[in-house]
């Protein structure tokens, strides 16, 4: 009989309730078992060749992000008070021990799959790594020349020197460790002598080599290690060893102590690279003696040490994805659609003033946000536009077209996000831009992120000022709109207007807001509002109605609201969550969670979206967000929770949550204990694949509307001149 305790919810509706005290499932455990999960699509010999090696990268990215932040963040603790216990109950030492045992299975795994599998693939396929150890004269000369014609030139060795502070390396940057025999000098008995040559980013990767079909290439470390000594002539090298540090990126600033955000964002990047390092990787072949050398010098126990048997940094992989002339390996062009809504022969205030428009991104473009933007920049009857930026892309169009808006006299103001993690930099720089063209810029909240995604425009109309918005759950950047499943709602709802202006003008403003009406906001209501739904089905529930609650969230980690949840499936509310990554609830328990059923999608494109449904007596509610269900999202963060009011936006959005439920090819569903399964069509069933069926639906949607407009005869109206 599993412990329990009495846990009594914050919200003012809910009753006490008796739960297990090992209902929750430890999240950094949770995490690496949806990193697990990408892996399992490089695995997946179904998806084209190139695909599988792009998840392998992925994974390595994802790895690299967890070092620096979830693990970085569990050193601090340990610092602070390795005792503390997490919801899951375990204490930080455990929690180190126990992610340092999955990563190194983890890390196995994806050389396995790398090595043995899709190496021998790509060398059929004619992509092929050299081994400069056995190659022809044809690939060495050519190597030799790449080698004096600028790795020479460019890369500088840096002897080590007991007597000096060893040199302050780059954070997941390429190394080279060489050990050499020590020159005899009065008073150092040293036998063995080290330096380090970073390899920096100037210098591709991959160097491309001579062969007669394909592609043929060596890695970067291979040739310098090869030809190492060129870099020390005269001098005996024993061994050359590739490495690569990680650094603590969870450097928070003390905004207490920040009077210029700007210059603490910047402090806080120079404190990132100068930070405590986390994980040391390096061959698999390094002597103990080397091995021994870096880890003292960083720091570091055995626990933090990873040998890598194959190339260090699998993020060079997606430069093999993107290789021009192997379009055979890789998934087909699925061209974004543009929603049957919206014409290209109208302006978007015309579109959006006929009614609300839902878009599901990639599957249908990004465009029209974009678009909607540039065309307010330049309307003569905009007056304003009111946005928060996030994270952006590198050349944003959104980001050019608010200047040019403030350089034509319109009033622009703009909350720029400068503590968005690794985006810091790019954002200080458009903060910078913005500034410099008249925008009226906020450097974000203190103590707070703002997460939100809201777009007001406000246009002068001659009935009166009408408020064009955009709310979405991904951020405003074309490139990853590409990549990432979200969702878009354009609307001019004159409820919804007021509700985002009295939100964005108490953020900008620190003031409190007046009372909102339909929008819901964090830190302020939002988890207030959730848990109230919540409460409402089971209260319709224990009144014999019918309960539902369909959630879609990248991730689920609130003890509160998993706990709320919990007693909506004691109460015999039905409960299905689509998490992407971490989920700490468990389902399926007897007694306690046996109506929640939990799946996680696993596809081409990046599941990002967060959608929230109750059934609400059979009076569907619906709504789009910004948050996750984490306390990070609904105490700290500045996030928005929209409801979706248009009919047909709702049954769009309501088909497309259920459709996940049908995947039977890439969805996992999560056991009690908190591993996952894979779901594979039964015998007698057909093969579902979610993304498949979203897409094709915006195709044949679009289909049809042009199809529709072919057959509609305009004609041109005289004009007359009053």
């Amino acid at each position: 009989m599993p412990q329990t305790r009495k846990v009594r919810p914050k919200s003012s509706t809910a009753k006490a309730a008796v739960l297990p005290a090992n209902r929750f499932i430890n999240r950094e455990l949770g995490w690496l078992e949806f990193n697990e999960r990408v892996l399992d699509q490089a695995a997946d010999p179904t998806r084209p060749l190139l695909e599988q090696v792009k998840f392998v990268a992925i994974t390595g990215s994802n790895l690299d992000e967890f070092m620096m932040v979830r693990v970085g963040s569990l050193k601090l603790q340990f610092q602070r008070n390795p005792m503390v216990r997490d919801p899951a109950g375990m204490t930080v030492p455990e929690q180190l021990q126990a992610v340092s045992d999955r990563c190194r299975r983890m890390v196995s795994r994806q050389y396995q799959i790398l090595l043995r599998s899709l190496e021998p693939e790509l060398t059929r396929a004619g992509i092929t790594r050299i081994n400069l150890n056995d190659c022809s004269d044809r690939c060495a000369a050519a190597a030799e020349a790449r080698l004096h014609g600028d790795v020479l030139a460019v890369l500088s060795p840096q002897a080590i020197f007991h007597d000096r502070p060893f040199p302050m390396l780059q954070g997941l940057g390429l190394h080279i460790c060489v050990r050499m025999k020590a020159i005899a000098s009065p008073g150092d008995s040293s036998e063995w002598q080290f330096a380090v040559i970073p390899l920096g980013r100037t210098l591709p990767r991959m160097i491309s080599m001579p062969t007669d079909n394909g592609y043929a290439y060596v890695l970067l470390e291979d040739l310098v290690t090869h030809s190492i000594d060129e870099f020390f002539p005269g001098r005996e090298v024993v061994e050359c060893v590739a490495f690569r540090t990680t650094r603590n990126a969870d450097v928070q600033l003390r905004e207490d102590g920040a009077a210029d955000l700007m210059v603490g964002m910047e402090e806080v990047l120079e404190s990132r690279r100068q930070s405590r390092e986390v994980r040391l990787e390096l061959s698999g072949t390094a002597s103990d003696i080397t091995v021994g050398f870096l880890s003292e010098t960083m720091q570091l126990t055995s626990q933090d040490l990873y040998r890598i048997e194959g190339p260090l940094d699998l993020t060079y992989l997606f430069g093999l994805h993107s290789l021009e002339g192997f379009d055979p390996y890789r998934d087909p062009a699925w061209p974004p659609q543009l929603n049957p809504a919206i014409d290209p022969a109208e302006t978007m205030f015309t579109t959006i003033a006929a009614g609300d428009v839902l878009m599901v991104h990639p599957f249908e473009r990004f465009d029209p946000v974009v678009r909607l933007i540039e065309e307010a920049a330049v309307d003569p009857d905009v007056i304003a536009i009111k946005q928060v930026l996030y994270r952006t892309s590198k050349n944003s169009p959104i980001v050019a077209a608010l200047n040019r808006a403030a350089q034509r006299g319109k009033y622009v103001t703009v909350i720029v996000e400068l503590k968005a993690r690794f985006d810091e930099a790019r954002n200080i720089e458009w903060a910078r831009e913005l500034e410099t063209s008249g925008v009226q810029v906020i450097y974000g909240i203190r103590g707070l992120k703002t997460h939100a995604k809201i777009c007001i425009i406000v246009r002068r109309e001659p009935h009166g000022l009408v408020r064009y918005m955009h709310f979405g759950t991904g951020n405003y950047n074309e490139t990853t709109a590409n990549l990432y499943s979200d969702v878009s709602l354009l609307t001019c709802d004159e409820i919804l207007g007021a509700d985002a202006t009295s939100f964005f003008n108490c953020v900008t403003g620190a003031s409190q807001p007046q009372q909102l009406q339909q929008l819901s906001a964090a830190p302020l209501n939002l988890r207030k509002r959730l848990l109230d739904m919540i409460e409402s089905e089971i209260s319709r529930t224990n009144q014999g109605q019918r309960g539902e609650i369909i959630v879609k969230l990248n991730a689920l980690v609130d003890t509160e609201m998993i706990d709320a949840l919990y007693r909506a499936s004691m109460a015999g509310v039905r409960v299905r969550l689509n998490i992407r990554g971490t989920c700490c609830l468990r389902p399926g328990v007897e007694g306690l969670s046996e109506t929640i059923e939990v799946i996680s999608v696993v596809d081409r494109f990046l599941e990002h979206a967060r959608i929230v449904y109750f059934r609400h007596g059979g009076d569907d509610t619906l709504f789009i967000s910004s948050a996750d269900w984490m306390p990070r999202n609904l105490d700290r963060r500045i996030e928005l929770l929209i409801p979706v009011n248009d009919p047909g936006c709702r049954a769009k959005l309501r088909d497309g949550l259920e459709a996940y439920f049908k995947d039977n090819t890439n969805t996992y569903r999560m056991r009690s204990d908190g591993g996952y399964e894979r779901l594979r069509p039964a015998a007698d069933e057909a093969p579902m694949r979610v993304q498949r069926v979203l897409y094709d639906q915006s195709v044949a949607a679009m289909r049809d509307a042009l199809q529709s407009r072919r057959s509609t005869f305009e004609t041109h109206e005289a004009r007359r001149d009053e």
